[in-house]
């Protein structure tokens, strides 16, 4: 992957910190020939390297933001992979905006603690909806667990978000596995990532 900058991309520096741990949870996961859809891929950073990395996949960029919609399209045309497919509108609380399936994966990076838990609500009804059975979902981000403390670092991050919006914030594992089984998907696996975040797999029944 090409990491200048085209016109018109956005870019985080947290996506070089952790998209090659991402990686590495995804890539045994995966199968060649998978469809992946990306809720929430904002500049498109994400899928731009986790496309290249994964090319058996073919893997379908998606957010709510236009902007990020204009961020993805434009790494995807100056440097975007052959099964980087062309980035569609899904806002994840919308059912109406989500793609037809079966899609063998979902992944969503780093939503939802930065949205609404009408969003968390949303995902899980559309994965639940698009998956085929036995596809997986992934979630990446900081949660809360009851029996692990949580970092000090992660507490002053919950907190600076429920400055930004009282809606947003860390959420409890527990909450997000309720909300999940509601939607025939099945807590799979915990797995503990860099700088206190986990990824939290779920399969569909």
């Amino acid at each position: 992957m090409n990491d200048a900058v085209p016109p018109g991309a956005r870019t985080s520096p947290s996506t070089a910190r952790n998209r090659q741990p991402i990686l590495e949870v995804l890539e045994p996961r995966l199968t060649g020939g998978a469809r992946v859809l990306e809720v929430a891929s904002g500049a498109g950073e994400h899928a731009m390297f986790l496309a290249a990395h994964l090319p058996g996949v073919i893997w379908q960029p998606t957010d709510r933001d236009w902007e990020a919609i204009a961020s993805i399209s434009a790494w995807r045309a100056a440097a975007g992979p052959a099964n980087l497919a062309t980035p569609v509108r899904l806002d994840a609380a919308d059912q109406h905006t989500w793609p037809k399936g079966p899609f063998d994966a979902v992944v969503c990076i780093n939503m939802v603690h930065i949205s609404p838990w009408a969003a968390t609500r949303g995902l899980m009804e559309g994965a639940g909806r698009v998956l085929r059975r036995g596809g997986k979902l992934f979630l990446y981000g900081p949660y809360l667990e009851a029996q692990v403390e949580t970092a000090a670092s992660n507490l002053a991050f919950d907190e600076s978000l429920k400055s930004r919006d009282p809606a947003w914030g860390l959420r409890h594992v527990a909450d997000v596995r309720a909300e999940a089984a509601t939607r025939g998907l099945r807590f799979a696996e915990r797995a503990p990532m860099p700088a206190n975040n986990l990824i939290l797999v779920f399969e569909k029944a």
